[in-house]
């Protein structure tokens, strides 16, 4: 008897010192995504009905959120990050990271926001000393969960030529591989963690001269085991046949994990880490309307007043639309880029001869069908002016190369971009975000600003539309012209 009471002190002894899973929910680039899409996909209640339940079935849970969960919906442009803060507190997420879009109102109003947050905030590679977010962040977090320690480090892009020089005064880039590699051997070798995790807002594969990519870093690296990313809206489906590399060598041959969900919360990603082994795997989530029966009354009590404002805009309708212009589309690319060109030449006694706008600069698609204010604010949601520059042929060579590099950006009908002559003088009509260098168009901050307009282009665009009163928009120009 004594022995066999013996045996099972040793096996319940046993059974207690085997370390179970850590579930990681993850987020990235939801982009103030409250409500659910065109479509019916996503919104923050159905999230946090699935957060809820797998919080509600497993002991270890980490939420984390990997940048850009503001800017590009109402939500953002009329209440400036609050509507996010408050229900990013609500749904309990325990690390959040920096995006580009974060910064887009200024660290001042940025620091307000995020100190209110009770997510640990975290950034590995940004020197913010002698800034307004000195001492908001922290280069690392250390959780432990059934006695394995897990550590977690964020890395974050360099803002030269993404963001706006303006927002980010002070701020020091540090090198994401570098600092990658030198806090993940710390916290391997010093704090003897067990896993590194790191979050990333740098993009999956989109590396630039002066930012790495996700798949960069894990080639450069030893120690993380774990790559949560965002900035590129990368969906990465491990189910999908097409699935993006998931599973790929570090420097010494291990394998990392990159995650990575698209963008605007349509899918909640998931990663399984078995505590014991320190193996993952990873899956997405549909966010979707199976969800709406077991909704938090309490969630939606907390947008109700938000909403409110912004469905008078909805409601508001300025026009009408012959044809859809989806989301990417070179229809509605053409269309921004015509109607800037057309609204730059009643705006000034010379001639213009081309207009140009960024791809990243229009933020959804416009439906057949009624045209609200709220569609075009949340089209073309930042505060970006239309600027006319005086810029040399051979500069506007240099920022067409820029853009054909990325796939080609909106360019006004009729232009003939391949053949510019270096030494004619053009006249340019932009957004100021790209004449100060934004989207890595450098070239062209050495042109000469001759206007700047006083109205956003988003009013400028909702002033032409409600000109033609009540005439139906028609437009068939959806060839791609880059």
């Amino acid at each position: 008897m004594k022995r066999l009471i013996t045996s099972i002190a040793i096996s319940l002894t046993a059974l207690a010192s085997v370390a179970g899973n850590l579930v990681i929910l993850h987020t990235n680039d939801t982009h103030s995504a409250i409500d659910p899409d065109d479509k019916g996909i996503g919104g923050i209640v159905r999230h946090k009905v699935l957060i809820d339940s797998v919080r509600a079935s497993q002991p270890n849970v980490l939420l984390v959120d990997a940048g850009d969960a503001v800017q590009g919906t109402l939500y953002f442009t009329l209440y400036d990050g609050e509507v996010e803060r408050r229900l990013m507190n609500e749904l309990g997420y325990d690390i959040q990271i920096l995006g580009n879009h974060e910064f887009d109102n200024g660290m001042e109003r940025l620091a307000a926001q995020w100190r209110q947050l009770n997510a640990q905030r975290l950034s590995s590679n940004y020197d913010f000393r002698g800034t307004p977010l000195d001492s908001v962040f922290k280069p690392y977090a250390i959780k432990e969960y059934d006695g394995k320690k897990i550590g977690i480090i964020a890395l974050n892009l360099n803002p030269e030529g993404m963001i706006a020089a303006h927002n980010t005064v002070g701020l020091r880039y540090l090198d994401a591989i570098k600092a990658a590699n030198a806090l993940a051997w710390y916290l391997r070798n010093v704090e003897h963690v067990d896993a590194v995790v790191a979050v990333s807002h740098i993009g999956y594969d989109k590396s630039t001269d002066n930012t790495p990519s996700d798949l960069e870093v894990a080639a450069a690296t030893e120690d993380i085991d774990i790559i949560i990313g965002g900035h590129s809206h990368t969906l990465i489906d491990p189910d999908a046949p097409d699935a993006p590399a998931f599973r790929v060598p570090n420097a010494v041959g291990d394998t990392v994990l990159i995650a990575q969900t698209g963008s605007r919360g349509r899918e909640l990603g998931e990663i399984t880490l078995d505590l014991s082994t320190m193996q993952a795997r990873s899956r997405l989530i549909p966010v979707d309307s199976r969800l709406d029966a077991r909704a938090d009354s309490s969630l939606e009590a907390i947008i109700a007043p938000y909403r409110n404002g912004i469905d008078t805009l909805k409601k508001t309708r300025i026009g009408n639309l012959s044809q859809d212009m989806p989301a990417g589309s070179d229809i509605l690319l053409n269309w921004v880029a015509d109607e800037m060109l057309a609204a730059a030449r009643g705006m000034v006694h010379f001639d213009v001869d081309l207009s140009i706008v960024n791809k990243g600069g229009i933020r959804r698609g416009l439906p057949k069908g009624h045209v609200t204010k709220e569609e075009i604010m949340t089209m073309l949601p930042f505060d970006n002016h239309l600027v006319l520059l005086e810029i040399k042929g051979s500069d506007l060579i240099n920022a067409f190369k820029v853009m054909k590099g990325r796939g080609g950006d909106g360019v006004s009908d009729g232009f003939d971009w391949r053949n510019i002559d270096p030494g004619r003088t053009y006249m340019l009509a932009t957004i100021d975000y790209l004449a100060n260098g934004g989207d890595y168009m450098e070239p062209l901050t050495y042109a000469t600003q001759l206007y700047r307009s006083e109205g956003k282009l988003d009013e400028i665009l909702m002033e032409r539309i409600e000109s033609r009163h009540g005439k139906s928009i028609k437009y068939n120009s959806a060839a791609p012209r880059m």
